[in-house]
């Protein structure tokens, strides 16, 4: 009733009762067609109104109105909101691909209609060279997440993946309601568990809680609900390029995100920077964090059995060291303890259960493993830092951790 996803335990007890239905002829086709309420173009109106509340700088819009924005809702429902509201919050300057612009289902121009994947956002780029825009946004099927391609020091568009994306806008967000005074101490953002912790970093620089919760927006919108009345959501993301802003939408949703990352990108221009330099910056004032994924897929009965001995594996023989860094918090989501290996505690976690595994190290690394609730995988995520102290290290740094994350695939062999 909040407009958000189903969590335990209405999402079992649902699926149990489609369960029992032994025959289609138990479904009831005739409903009560009293109960269908038509919604159109005023809700539209609405929903852009809200999403036009988040802003947070419109005078700086209003002074960069001209920065040129290349987007892409790749035959997706994004085309008719994402350019809207933009427009609505001031941007004049918005080039939308028009041969990826139609809704379609079979995706003509792309192997996979997905923003996390370069090949998807190809035109959208090609467009962006052509035009000289400086920013590059990219919605799924249905606009509920959105990939970013900025202009990096050599002046070429590179990819963020969605750790950088949700620094970024998060950064912007919370140091905006500093500025405008908006922090009472009230105040809150949420990430996932297997989300940088470069976030809860930005967040308490700021004064503001940072909550983790399990992978799913559901969870986010969980929180909101048990904080609603007591404090106050600001935003909230996961790494898998899905942002929520505002509480109003209880669940990632890519308009909303184009127009505050759009925003931020502003913001940064009035002060002669890029979104690439102010990530730099980020970096410099809470260190270097780099991320990456990993998918292990193993498919059929035995590679589900294979997956569940590697579960067991990590759990019952948890590694000591990991890449030569020295393993000092395991936390299980399944068993819900927190164990520190240097003082030999034990906590409970406050999270639901949940067959994952992470393991945190000495030099400030972190591996999150779980097995794929919807196809025959397992996800492994990795997370490295270090402390940059100049611009200048920056490539050489990136390579380094780079290292660092390969260091750790092979050291807990995959």
């Amino acid at each position: 009733d909040d407009g958000a996803q189903l969590i335990p335990p209405h999402d079992k007890n649902v699926i149990n009762e489609v369960n029992e239905i032994q025959s289609i002829d138990a479904v009831e086709f005739k409903g009560n067609e009293g109960l269908i309420e038509m919604i159109g173009a005023d809700i539209d109106e609405i929903y852009l109104e809200q999403i036009k509340s988040l802003s947070l700088s419109p005078e700086t819009i209003a002074r960069q109105k001209d920065l040129k924005i290349v987007y892409t809702p790749i035959h997706g429902t994004g085309t008719v909101m994402v350019p809207r509201c933009l427009k609505d919050f001031g941007f004049e300057n918005v080039f939308v691909v028009k041969e990826q612009s139609e809704p379609d289902g079979n995706f003509p121009t792309v192997k996979s209609p997905n923003p996390e994947e370069q090949s998807a956002l190809e035109m959208a780029l090609n467009l962006a060279e052509e035009v000289e825009a400086n920013l590059v946004m990219a919605t799924d099927p249905d606009a509920d997440r959105v990939g970013i391609a900025v202009r990096d020091d050599r002046g070429e568009l590179i990819l963020l993946n969605g750790n950088q994306t949700a620094s970024l806008l998060l950064y912007y967000i919370i140091r905006k309601w500093q500025e405008n005074q908006k922090l009472s101490g009230k105040e809150y953002i949420v990430k996932t568990i297997v989300t940088s912790e470069l976030l809860k970093d930005i967040a308490n620089h700021f004064g503001v809680p940072c909550y983790d919760v399990l992978t799913g927006f559901k969870w986010i919108a969980k929180m909101i609900r048990l904080k609603e009345g007591k404090q106050t959501f600001i935003a909230g993301g996961e790494e898998s390029y899905g942002y929520m802003i505002g509480d109003f939408v209880r669940d990632k949703d890519a308009v909303s995100s184009c127009a505050l990352i759009a925003e931020a990108a502003a913001w940064a221009a009035e002060q002669g920077k890029s979104l690439y330099e102010l990530l730099q910056d980020i970096y410099l004032e809470f260190s270097f964090y780099k991320e990456s994924l990993l998918s292990v897929v193993k498919k059929g009965k035995a590679g589900a059995e294979e997956i569940e001995q590697m579960m067991a594996g990590f759990r019952n023989q948890p590694p000591e060291y990991i890449n030569n860094s020295k393993v000092v918090e395991i936390r299980d989501y399944q068993t819900s303890t927190i164990r520190n290996l240097i003082s030999a505690e034990e906590t409970r976690t406050d999270l639901p259960q949940s067959n994952v595994l992470q393991f945190f190290l000495e030099d400030g690394s972190k591996i999150s493993v779980r097995p794929s609730g919807t196809e025959p995988k397992i996800k492994f995520y990795f997370g490295v830092k270090e402390k940059l102290v100049s611009k200048a290290e920056f490539r050489e740094m990136n390579d380094r951790l780079e290292e660092k994350l390969n260091g750790i695939m092979k050291s807990i062999g995959i």
